[in-house]
């Protein structure tokens, strides 16, 4: 390896110090210049929320600290492109080489195929790692080669994996490249505006972003509550689980340090025949492993942010009625629970995982709203915002999994309810017009007699909203939907002569093969900036007392849809003409934001699906949890150099395959 040559490191979703391999190759091999690029254009419609910039704002904050203390400078560009920035960043300083950790959504995969392949031209060797992942997703497949589509089939291979995972010190020192010149200060990226400060202000209270703040927050859970997580982790009125989704979507704390220290936990455990610890640390490792399954998802078949796994879901008849998404996501569709959820992410920008399924449940059960649309709202709102794993919990809710929530399974807000807030406080936090209703009635509050509503100052359909739709009347609409699908369904193979229907099987079984459609790219009108005086959740009153403090204490201290509506019902068609204010950020910072340019890029996945390209449309997405994801009861939460226009196929050997020496 040649010494002492100039080297960018482009951080990205990498924002920490320790267990940094790109960090850690070029601070051994000489000069480095430590690069952050700040390109909304190249976001598109996954341009992060208001709460999200302000996390992002906070921790590269404190990586600059960091970096500035071991010698270096972080380099802070905002750039129309992230190629250009890149290329004048080696002009500046003379740098040979460029390094980065991978990352694994479809929006990022394009894009440094792109860089990395127009880099490899001029002469600039490119080297990535991977920082983000216990096994990359192009290391586990079936005895036949084929990506596994059930998480316990994929999770096993993994665990039976003869793969020990390494960690890398942080370095001591790190020699600055001289003369980059082109720095931006961290607050002329514009990530949170004067509108926002005083909002994002309450988040300071709960969350201390950066990597130190990470190390401390995991140090404090496994010493003190991962012993206890397999019975706290359902409480919803508290914080119970482990709060370290930020931190991991950032990369402020390394998936292998906090994998290698709960497994060494359950060893310890195991030997002790402590069967709470031993169950504890195994739940806590698969939601390890579903945050790793994400990636996999996503990398394998990247369709999945705008398209069910499962070929059946085209067909089913969502109902895009924009009145009931409103109510939705303002906490007003009458069901207690699925309000105070909605109006707590709202104020917080974080909800529980348990919440996190139940409001999309209702999204998708009871509202039979397309699950796109709440996929992108969870993408706007969340603090912990992750592609992948919103992908993965949005599949999972609306069986679009084979290993997912049946389709027709409907849970009931009320049993959730008193299952999960057997004392009603987590609803009264959040919905102060509810706070004086008795327990026996607060999740089900529309069969309080008239003198309990009276008495706790009730007044339905006034200060409190009615059912949007009556639980009865939604299972009747759930199972004739479901009825029309299976129709549609069988209808369309039946018509199908030329080969090219999508069916995705569960890769675990023998002999079973994957054939996956050639997806039609579609046009997309550019998105209009909309206002955001519709999301706002009703006024509660002491706002500020009702910010839960995410931070641990110290240890020891309706309407009916008429029934040829729901048979007239397309997905195609409802996804791509939903409103311009919902197709939109729905983030309080939303109509700040620029109209994004239209793009047609497909590309095809190495290994098994080489043959398939995906039109990267990106209609209503958004993530979600997780150093886990949220679909399980665990915790975990264009695009090309020339503003994504053109068409790239990406072969298995061209994408991130390099585990360079």
């Amino acid at each position: 390896m040649e010494k002492k040559c100039k080297s960018i490191v482009w951080f990205r979703r990498d924002l920490r110090i320790e267990d940094n391999p790109a960090l850690a190759a070029v601070a051994r091999d000489g000069t480095v210049l430590p690069v952050f690029i700040w390109c909304p254009k190249e976001e598109g419609p996954y341009h992060p929320g208001r709460v999200s910039r302000w996390w992002l704002k906070h921790s590269l904050i404190h990586l600059q600290q960091s970096l500035r203390s071991l010698g270096a400078e972080l380099v802070v560009i905002k750039a129309e492109t992230t190629l250009s920035a890149l290329l004048d960043c080696l002009s500046a300083v003379g740098a040979t080489k460029v390094v980065y950790n991978h990352l694994y959504d479809p929006i990022s995969l394009v894009r440094d195929h792109n860089i990395k392949q127009k880099l490899v031209e001029l002469g600039i060797e490119v080297q990535s790692f991977n920082g983000e992942l216990l096994f990359e997703p192009w290391e586990v497949y079936d005895d036949n080669e084929q990506a596994f589509t059930t998480f316990n089939a994929y999770w096993e291979k993994c665990m039976n994996a003869q793969k020990d995972p390494v960690s890398h010190l942080p370095p001591w020192r790190l020699a600055l490249a001289e003369g980059a010149g082109m720095n931006t200060s961290i607050e002329a990226l514009n990530l949170e505006n004067e509108s926002e400060k005083s909002s994002n202000a309450l988040l300071g209270r709960g969350w201390s972003p950066g990597w130190s703040s990470a190390d401390k927050t995991f140090t404090e859970f496994i010493e003190h509550h991962l012993l206890n997580y397999s019975k706290d982790r359902l409480n919803v009125g508290r914080n119970s689980t482990s709060l370290l989704s930020p931190y991991l979507h950032f990369g402020e704390l390394s998936i292998r340090k906090v994998y290698q220290s709960v497994r060494m936990k359950l060893l310890v455990w195991k030997n002790d025949q402590n069967t709470v610890g031993e169950e504890s640390a195994t739940f806590f490792l698969r939601a390890i492993g579903l945050r790793e399954h994400s990636r996999y998802i996503c990398f394998n078949f990247p369709f999945t942010h705008e398209r069910s796994l499962l070929s059946s879901l085209q067909y089913f008849p969502w109902d895009s009625n924009q009145a009931h998404f409103k109510a939705w996501r303002q906490g007003r569709t009458g069901y207690p629970l699925v309000d105070a959820g909605m109006r707590e992410l709202w104020a917080t920008g974080w909800i529980h995982n348990r919440i996190r399924i139940i409001v999309s449940s209702f999204f998708v059960k009871f509202l039979l709203l397309p699950w796109q649309w709440g996929m992108k709202y969870f993408w706007d709102t969340l603090l912990d915002a992750d592609i992948e794993s919103d992908i993965l919990g949005w599949q999972y809710i609306s069986g679009s999994l084979p290993d997912g929530h049946e389709l027709e399974r409907m849970d009931s807000p009320q049993v959730q309810g008193f299952k999960f807030d057997p004392e009603g406080e987590y609803v009264r936090q959040w919905l102060p017009e509810l706070a004086r209703m008795p327990a026996e009635w607060i999740h089900h509050p529309w069969d309080a007699p008239l003198s309990v509503l009276k008495s706790a100052g009730v007044d339905l359909g006034s200060n409190y909203p009615k059912p949007l739709i009556d639980m009865d009347l939604a299972r009747d609409r759930l199972t004739e939907a479901i009825a029309i699908m299976h129709g549609k369904e069988a209808a369309g193979k039946a018509a199908v002569t030329d080969g090219t229907d999508e069916v995705v099987f569960d890769n675990s079984e023998p002999h079973e093969k994957l054939a996956v459609s050639k997806a039609v790219t579609r046009e997309r009108k550019p998105c209009p900036a909309s206002s955001s005086h519709d999301q706002r959740v009703p006024s509660m009153r002491n706002t500020n007392s009702m910010i839960q403090n995410r931070k641990r204490p110290n240890p020891g201290e309706d309407g009916r849809v008429l029934k040829d509506n729901l048979n007239s019902c397309n997905i195609g068609k409802q996804v791509s003409k939903m409103a311009d204010d919902d197709l939109c950020s729905t983030a309080e910072s939303s109509s700040s934001k620029k109209a994004m340019t239209n793009s047609r890029i497909s590309f095809s996945v190495p290994r098994n699906c080489s043959s398939m390209s995906t039109g990267a449309q990106y209609p209503v997405p958004d993530s979600s949890d997780h150093n886990d994801s949220w679909h399980e009861e665990v915790e975990t939460e264009e695009m090309s150099s020339k503003n994504g226009a053109g068409n790239l196929q990406i072969s298995e050997k061209q994408i991130i395959h390099e585990e360079e020496s």
